[in-house]
């Protein structure tokens, strides 16, 4: 592996035009990040309320901060107005949340919602039908203060490449149909999915968001 920035650069030339890199920097300290941000990248993604207040304290206001990590509901008001994305809504309840702490705070936050298509259990998110019924029913329409732009998921932790295929196949399948439901959706094009191990079949799939952050940053320091 080489130096975080070529890390980088090297990722930033593989990508192709339309998909965007967020760099996983949870439990890598803020000179970490800065190294990368030095060598042009400038959306992260973290995973911990705390942790994510305290870097953007340390680091510049231009990074686009991607939560990425399952977001426990006490902790909503204090992530509010400090990211661009919470990628991991998991829940109607949750999606509730954020947008009554958006009001409150007068912002409109970004999300994604979380699809689980993954044989693990320990994951989080919608089904696939729970998913495409909360947008045939509509719900959507009571939120003033947050903007869906897409979806997010992951694939089953295997070394299987052909469910790791389909997995992601799920996952662009189950944001065409969102659209083909919702064609009025303005700006819901984001479909978040792969990650060190498995972006290039995710890109195959449709993903316009992949989440790297071993292959930068190296293993992470627990």
């Amino acid at each position: 592996m080489g130096s975080i920035s070529s890390e980088i650069e090297r990722l930033h030339a593989l990508l192709p035009e339309g998909v965007d890199l967020v760099a996983v920097s949870k439990f890598h300290p803020a000179e970490t990040v800065m190294e990368a941000y030095r060598a042009g990248q400038r959306i992260f993604g973290e995973s911990r309320v705390q942790e994510l207040l305290q870097k953007i304290s340390l680091l510049p206001s231009d990074i686009r901060w991607h939560f990425i990590g399952h977001l426990q509901t006490n902790k909503v008001r204090q992530l509010i107005g400090h990211v661009s994305m919470i990628e991991s809504v998991d829940s109607e309840r949750l999606l509730e949340l954020i947008d009554v702490e958006s009001r409150r705070a007068g912002v409109i936050t970004g999300v994604l919602m979380q699809v689980h298509v993954a044989r693990e259990e320990t994951k989080f998110g919608f089904s696939p039908e729970e998913l495409i019924a909360f947008f045939s029913e509509r719900k959507f329409e009571s939120l003033t203060h947050t903007h869906i732009y897409g979806v997010m998921g992951m694939a089953s932790n295997t070394g299987d490449e052909d469910r790791i295929r389909a997995d992601f196949s799920r996952i662009s399948e189950v944001a065409r149909t969102i659209k083909e439901i919702c064609p009025e959706l303005r700006g819901f094009d984001t479909i978040s999915m792969g990650m060190s191990g498995d972006w290039p079949l995710a890109i195959e799939e449709g993903s316009t968001l992949v989440r790297v952050g071993t292959a930068i940053f190296g293993p992470r320091n627990y």
